[in-house]
């Protein structure tokens, strides 16, 4: 009677042996494709577009407009898409990256699909907050969802064209949508800070000056640092510009004249 629960281990052992055994021998080889040099093409291009991201189209021209800006600029651009295969390393010898490369590699697989291998040359023109902006704005899903993951890397890689040839960045050209209309919001509100502040408190006075000036660190960097300051870092348009600023003063005015309006009408003395 006793020796039944040791065979019973012995078989329980031996069933969990043949399953590990078995599932090793099915298991798909996909591990195997990593840091792989045979996925490398065998003749030069900058683009190894292993995820299939691009047509042929999108491939052609984007491998012509790198190669002319290598040439024209000596600055090495360079795009690795991948899903479950991934050259690894091999990359870097088979493209010679040093210190002036930027390799783009592209991943669907995460919830921002970009990142970026920086040359210490680049590195000192385009410093760290550059990348995660860059990142942040054209790698979100969002992004990808309405342009798609070949204009996510296109448009990443022409912001990083326009910065290095004006001799570097800190931050990303361009003034998205969303963006600006954050900056519009924090003008409107640190005008009707302004406007709250600088109502009269005493009678006779037109504007509190003393008031407006206590709560200046406030509605400042709510209109100068948060409104005006991501829109002249990021575009020369005066439009954008325009508006944050009649935005801020139609907020002061707005919140200004609010208490004089919603204030009881002063009761007549009687005699």
């Amino acid at each position: 009677m006793q020796q039944k629960p040791f065979v019973k281990r012995i078989l329980t052992s031996l069933a969990a042996f043949f399953l590990a055994l078995s599932i090793w021998a099915v298991a798909p080889a996909v591990a195997q494709a990593y840091d792989n040099p045979e996925l490398l093409p065998a003749t030069q291009t900058p683009i190894i577009d292993l995820a299939k991201t691009f047509t042929d189209i999108q491939k052609e021209a984007l491998r012509k407009d790198i190669e002319k800006f290598e040439a024209d600029t000596g600055w090495k651009l360079r795009v690795l898409t991948q899903y479950d295969r991934t050259p690894g390393r091999a990359v870097k010898d088979f493209w010679g990256l040093d210190e002036k490369s930027v390799l783009v590699i592209a991943d669907s697989r995460g919830g921002n699909i970009l990142n970026f291998n920086v040359g210490d040359a680049v590195y000192q023109l385009l410093p760290r907050t550059f990348w995660i902006e860059l990142q942040t704005r054209f790698g979100n899903l969002y992004f990808v969802r309405d342009q798609g993951e070949a204009q996510s890397i296109i448009q990443s890689l022409e912001s990083v064209k326009t910065c290095l040839i004006q001799g570097g960045c800190n931050v990303v050209p361009g003034l998205p949508r969303e963006q600006w209309i954050l900056t519009l919001v924090t003008s409107i509100v640190g005008g009707a800070v302004l406007g709250f502040a600088a109502h009269p408190r005493k009678p006779g006075q037109m504007v509190a000056w003393q008031w407006a000036l206590i709560f200046s660190p406030l509605w400042g960097i709510l209109f100068i640092a948060f409104g005006i300051g991501p829109v002249v870092s990021r575009t020369a348009e005066w439009l954008p510009l325009l508006r944050n600023v009649a935005g801020f003063v139609i907020g002061a005015l707005v919140a200004y004249l609010t208490p004089a309006l919603g204030s009881p009408p002063e009761a007549s003395s009687s005699r």
